[in-house]
């Protein structure tokens, strides 16, 4: 579709663009509203549909692997989760120049999690530990290995070895590259032993929802699949801090080797977004990419050295 049809800075995409999507492929809800959520995200273009539906489209070809996975999945996980998880009503089919396949999905109430409002934020972190742990006793047999669909989550960081050290090599003098790269490494010489588990994938603030402080459910479930479950920790340095990150650490019990390959996952994606704000004026998250790598590596300095 061209940028400047339905172009509101929503991937080429409008209301009233998927209003008549909608019309066209579910027509018993044709007639409801749709509207852009307030809080969306990178990986898909998010609106409500009436009281109790949202409508979520993938924003580019590598997301939208991610639709008939989740489709699948998401009903049998949330038997044996302990909040709730997106329900999935629909899938649409490409149309009128949108090229992927998309979504309808129930709308579920709640706010975004936010550290600075959370008033026992220690306890929270154990509830989130206590939704990845319930995750990986999930079954997980059929379940999708790490692939294209989630950026190979679930399977050792050293897939993104050549960024890493790309990045590295671009923020020496900028950043303890020393330290960064012991920790990498440290990851690196880790391994997952065990049996594929479930994980979501992308464990953040922005797919946690609370009511009244506390976790009231997870969305987002794109990234997830069965694997190696270190990438569900990576909220112990993005979220957590003092006595919420050592709850959050107790609470979801893993091993050393896990929590070095977690920081690995870390300290990528923070090195990767702080390299690329060099070609890139609209990264405005330096900041806090900074703060990640520096506890990273105080964390690997306080539990991570032998």
């Amino acid at each position: 579709m061209t940028e400047d049809l339905y172009a509101d800075g929503r991937a080429g995409l409008d209301a009233e663009f998927v209003q008549r999507l909608v019309a066209s492929q579910f027509p018993q809800w044709g007639d409801l509203p749709v509207e852009p959520v307030k809080i969306d995200g990178w990986d898909n273009r998010t609106y409500r549909l009436g009281e109790e539906m949202t409508v979520r489209l993938p924003s580019a070809d590598a997301y939208a692997l991610a639709v008939e996975k989740e489709h699948r999945w998401l009903p049998v996980l949330a038997e044996q989760l302990p909040v709730e998880i997106p329900t999935p009503l629909g899938i649409g089919r490409p149309e009128n120049g949108y090229p992927h396949q998309w979504a309808v999905r129930r709308w579920i109430d709640g706010e975004t999690a936010d550290p600075s409002v959370i008033a026992d934020l220690p306890s929270f972190a154990e509830a989130v530990a206590g939704f990845i742990t319930a995750l990986q006793a999930a079954d997980a047999t059929g379940g999708p290995g790490f692939g294209p669909h989630n950026f190979y989550r679930g399977a050792s960081p050293g897939h993104y070895d050549p960024d890493t050290r790309e990045a590295l090599r671009g923020l020496k003098g900028r950043i303890d590259t020393a330290a960064a790269t012991e920790v990498w490494e440290a990851a690196l010489a880790s391994t997952w032993d065990g049996e594929p588990v479930w994980f979501h994938g992308d464990i953040a603030h922005g797919n946690l929802l609370t009511r009244e402080g506390k976790l009231s459910a997870v969305i987002d479930f794109g990234t997830s699949g069965v694997g190696d479950p270190a990438c569900d920790l990576v909220i112990a340095w993005t979220m957590f801090e003092g006595e919420s990150r050592e709850a959050f650490r107790r609470a979801v019990a893993q091993d050393d080797a896990t929590w070095a390959r977690a920081r690995g996952w870390a300290i990528w994606k923070a090195l990767i977004m702080l390299h690329a704000a060099d070609d890139d004026p609209t990264f405005k998250d330096i900041p806090v990419q900074r703060r990640v790598i520096e506890a990273v590596i105080a964390d690997h300095e306080a539990h991570g050295r032998a």
